[in-house]
């Protein structure tokens, strides 16, 4: 294998600008390139020196002289562990299907997002032998949803739904917060489907995946000449969406001279593009979102104070997958009743035991980790319902996790189970978890009552109660 701090991958490719684009951004998380122009070369260039070192394959979707599932087949079947990845046009799911099939491990949607690629790149590199439902896929299934279909019944997504359908039909800027793949972008399309913007533009933006240099041209525009490279006028996003609503999404990665022309926008509605001597009033509402808790962002001098308090009107927070676990089942089944629709795949059912499984898991890629593991599972299924084994990572990862809470918990002697199966009386439990605490702390019952949360006389009224010594250990 390559060095660990300079892995290197291969790119079959012959656009040139692509080949700079890929190289230069892989480059940033540590991967040197390797190009191949066609199938021919892709295949000669594993027997070479730099081919037996080679960490992963990237191959577009249209590679010169072979369609890319078969390449991917001879790829893999020379060697199986390597993994493959496709880059493919948006819409293209059923090129993304026959690729997987035939043993692609990922797929990245062009034109290529930077955070994208290097994720698909960094899950290549760590996780080759369990690539395939451990990481997000970034397929569009299906419609926008309104806030009748969105999916989930825990009460605090519940809320944050019932805060974002109130905010919706005013002009308030919204900033809505939640780990990656929560769903922060279908809650947005939401909040524009319920407002009287409804039928005019909605656009969005990605501020992480464009380089910082390009933001403020991406955003608000340039004349020509403004910078080297600005051959011709360039109308910014902002102002394509004029009087109806745009989406930022990881706002956090706005560099600072970005943060004050937005202010300028929130407070005044105005934009100015990048080597125009002119301001345009604009009407746009605004809706954020970010991973990351902005608070820090905010203390650290990352985020503008000014611009911070401008887009946190309204604040949604959505919570993670593992904190809306009852939602799975219902999650599941609307997947698969969406992934029915698209080209290659069928309608399939589900297994209790498979959704078992799925809710033991942690999800650390949320819903959108969810979808991706579904949406490959449904690819590869050859009966009528999904069961646990077409989850072999997730039970994998299901199975280390217990294993480690296992050792965690090596010689506690507190069993939930008699020897029968059944669960043991709740006194028995609390008696022998009050046992452990007291021989924990060596006898020191205020630490005792304080860690176990109750307070010294009701500790000592249990003590009575259940008949322990407080010497027991």
């Amino acid at each position: 294998m390559a060095d660990k701090e300079t892995r290197l991958l291969m790119l079959v490719d012959d656009e040139p600008a692509q080949c700079r684009l890929v190289s230069a951004i892989a480059s940033r998380a540590g991967w040197r390139t390797v190009f191949a122009r066609d199938a021919e070369t892709a295949i000669a260039m594993l027997g070479t020196q730099d081919g037996m070192m080679l960490d992963a394959i990237l191959l577009d979707q249209w590679v010169p002289g072979s369609d890319a599932a078969s390449l991917i087949a001879e790829l893999k079947s020379r060697r199986p562990a390597l993994p493959v990845l496709l880059m493919t046009a948006i819409g293209s799911t059923d090129s993304a299907i026959e690729a997987m099939r035939a043993g692609a491990s990922d797929y990245i949607i062009k034109p290529v997002a930077a955070e994208r690629l290097i994720a698909a790149l960094s899950l290549a590199a760590e996780h080759a032998k369990d690539f395939g439902e451990l990481q997000p896929l970034t397929e569009k299934i299906g419609h926008q949803l309104e806030f009748d279909e969105i999916i989930g019944s825990a009460p605090a997504f519940r809320t944050a739904l019932a805060i974002a359908a109130k905010a919706a039909r005013s002009k308030a800027p919204i900033l809505i917060e939640g780990e990656g793949g929560v769903g922060k972008e279908v809650v947005a399309d939401a909040i524009h489907a319920a407002s009287p913007r409804a039928r005019l533009p909605f656009l969005k933006v990605n501020c992480g995946a464009i380089a910082p240099n390009l933001l403020d041209s991406v955003l608000f525009g340039h004349e020509r000449d403004a910078f080297a490279g600005a051959f011709d006028r360039r109308v910014g996003i902002l102002q394509q969406a004029d009087t109806g609503t745009v989406f930022l999404d990881e706002i956090d990665q706005l560099p600072s001279e970005t943060q004050v022309r937005l202010v300028r926008l929130l407070t005044e509605g105005e934009i100015q593009p990048l080597g125009s001597p002119h301001s345009y009033r604009i009407d746009v509402r605004v809706i954020t979102a970010c991973n990351n808790d902005l608070t820090a962002k905010l203390e650290s001098g990352v985020l503008r104070e000014d611009l911070y308090y401008r887009i946190n009107v309204v604040q949604l927070h959505i919570p993670p997958l593992r904190d809306r676990i009852g939602d799975i089942p219902a999650l599941a089944r609307h997947f698969l009743g969406r992934m029915a629709n698209q080209p290659g795949l069928r309608s399939l059912g589900i297994t209790e035991e498979a959704l078992s499984l799925l809710r033991s898991y942690n999800w650390p890629g949320n819903v959108r980790q969810l979808q991706s593991a579904l949406f490959r599972a449904a690819v590869l299924c050859e009966r009528d319902a999904l069961t646990p084994d077409e989850f072999p990572q997730i039970a994998s990862a299901v199975g280390r996790r217990s294993e480690t809470v296992m050792n965690h918990n090596e010689g506690v002697g507190v069993s939930l189970y008699e020897q029968d199966g059944n669960m043991r009386p709740l006194e028995e439990i609390e008696a022998d978890v009050i046992r452990l605490a007291i021989g924990h702390y060596r006898g020191r019952m205020t630490e005792v009552a304080r860690r176990l949360g109750i307070g010294r006389s009701t500790l000592y009224r249990k003590l009575a109660d259940l008949g322990i010594e407080s010497s027991a250990a």
